[in-house]
């Protein structure tokens, strides 16, 4: 694929340099690898720059389970640094997220766009709909699980984001809230879940869409790795200011946060799955 610096181009680049700056804000803020911002975004710059549209999705989502990858180690580094990760929880959690993690990553080479979409639209919506309006009556107990059942948790966290393209917050973030860990420990923790999935599921999109004829020069299988030099410094320097701004806020109001990013970009989602 040939690439020419026009104008097009150069803001297509200032379009990712800025999402990437707004991304490592969220990663820290949120304990979110950022994807649900970063896949739209390269969707729309892969089919700009000639990618065939059915590998565009796939090779959006590796490219950013890549692109997480230094973000949510330096969001995971600040948050740890404040004692707030629930350390036990990710040894238990690493294995069941790692199996997850893969076999997303090869059911994504056959799945349709629409089959990320509707998934992110129904996990975050739930999860908005409860940190908006603050409802404690979904609880489901005073504490996670032990055994199967927590395993499978970590499971269906690795399965989901994987198949979405994300650093796994949403997810981890809603099933430890809805057994009463306090946001901040969620966020934290879930900072360390985005690197425990990022890795090990960029590796698994390269090897998917290794020698898949029509992809960037630049690209090994389905992560670019122009994307990721354009997107990675910038949520780098970002990160830690989403660290510092979640512990400046009080409860209440990063569930506030939490709750409306994600109804924001639900909605942004069920508009791509109605307009086809």
């Amino acid at each position: 694929m040939e690439v020419f610096m026009t104008a097009e181009f150069a803001f297509v680049a200032v379009l990712l340099l800025a999402a990437g700056a707004l991304t490592g804000v969220l990663a820290g803020l949120f304990g979110v690898g950022g994807g649900a911002l970063i896949v739209p975004v390269l969707y729309e710059v892969f089919g700009f720059t000639g990618v065939p549209d059915e590998l565009r999705m796939p090779l959006a989502v590796g490219t950013s389970l890549a692109i997480i990858i230094p973000t949510s180690i330096r969001s995971f580094m600040g948050h740890r640094a404040r004692g707030a990760v629930d350390e036990a929880l990710l040894k238990s959690w690493a294995l069941p997220i790692l199996a997850g993690v893969l076999i997303g990553a090869a059911l994504a080479r056959f799945a349709p766009a629409y089959v990320f979409q509707l998934v992110f639209v129904v996990v975050a919506g739930v999860n908005a709909f409860k940190m908006i309006f603050g409802i404690k009556a979904w609880n489901l107990g005073a504490d996670l699980p032990k055994g199967a059942a927590l395993y499978s948790y970590g499971g269906v966290i690795g399965l989901l984001s994987a198949l979405m393209g994300i650093g796994g917050g949403q997810i981890s973030n809603l099933i430890m809230t809805l057994y009463g860990r306090p946001i901040h420990q969620a966020v934290a923790t879930s900072a360390g879940i985005g690197v425990l999935i990022s890795v090990p599921g960029a590796i698994g999109y390269m090897i998917s869409g290794f020698g898949r004829a029509g992809l960037p020069v630049d690209a090994i299988g389905f992560v670019s790795f122009l994307g990721m030099a354009l997107f990675v410094p910038t949520t780098i320097l970002t990160a830690n200011l989403g660290v510092k701004l979640a512990h400046s806020l009080s409860r209440r109001h990063l569930e506030l946060a939490f709750g409306v990013f994600l109804a924001l970009v639900s909605l942004r989602f069920v508009y791509a799955i109605v307009t086809g």
